[in-house]
């Protein structure tokens, strides 16, 4: 079992627990209209493209509205079993959707209290460490001062060069990606000027 197969998995078993109108940490996404969005993604390759060209947007988002008033237990189902063998991310399962998995499936924990972190093995660690660097360089990508990623082991990763101020983003490589990709409720430290800490802090980092 892969980790973006674990993920998926996981993300439907918490998706089917709080219920189709739970909160999301995707702005107004209930976890329906996350679901819609997963199966779109994987199973419309005529309506992806919208998510990376803005003159396709619309209609992707309307094929995803579409998609969502399926049946609950239908939207699950689809989710659960993943891009179908004639869906060009099938082949790549592992190379892009072990961050998309992940990052969702915090995104149905995180947004109701009382969520913590989850304990992940050494290996998944060092997986989103790699993710982390790779997602920071884009994330941070508008910051007015350098940042440094920092794991509990000491390794350290410039995700962006702007002058010799620097803030230090410190923590375990999963909220570390979780920042970088956008999320704030996220067990992270920042060491820096309070100034450089807040602009670093609030940036926009949409991915």
């Amino acid at each position: 079992m892969t980790f973006a197969r674990d993920e998926r998995l996981a993300l439907v078993d918490d998706m089917a627990e709080f219920g189709s109108d739970a909160p999301t940490l995707c702005g107004e996404w209930t976890n329906r209209d996350l679901a819609a969005h997963l199966i779109v993604r994987e199973r419309r390759p005529d309506a992806a493209p919208g998510l990376f060209i803005g003159g396709l947007a619309g209609y992707l988002e309307r094929v995803r509205k579409q998609t969502a008033t399926r049946p609950w237990s239908r939207l699950l189902d689809e989710v659960r079993s993943g891009p179908p063998m004639w869906s060009p991310i099938y082949w790549v399962d592992s190379q892009v959707n072990t961050g998309e998995m992940f990052v969702h499936h915090e995104d149905v924990r995180r947004a109701h209290d009382g969520w913590t972190p989850r304990v992940l093995t050494g290996e998944r660690q060092d997986t989103l460490w790699g993710l982390a660097r790779k997602v920071g360089r884009l994330g941070y990508r508008r910051s007015p001062v350098s940042v440094v990623l920092e794991r509990p082991s000491g390794e350290q990763a410039i995700v962006r060069k702007a002058g010799e101020r620097r803030v230090i983003l410190r923590g375990e490589p999963a909220e570390l990606a979780l920042h970088a990709f956008g999320r704030d409720q996220v067990q992270v430290e920042a060491e820096g000027s309070a100034t450089d800490v807040e602009a670093v802090m609030s940036l926009d980092r949409g991915i």
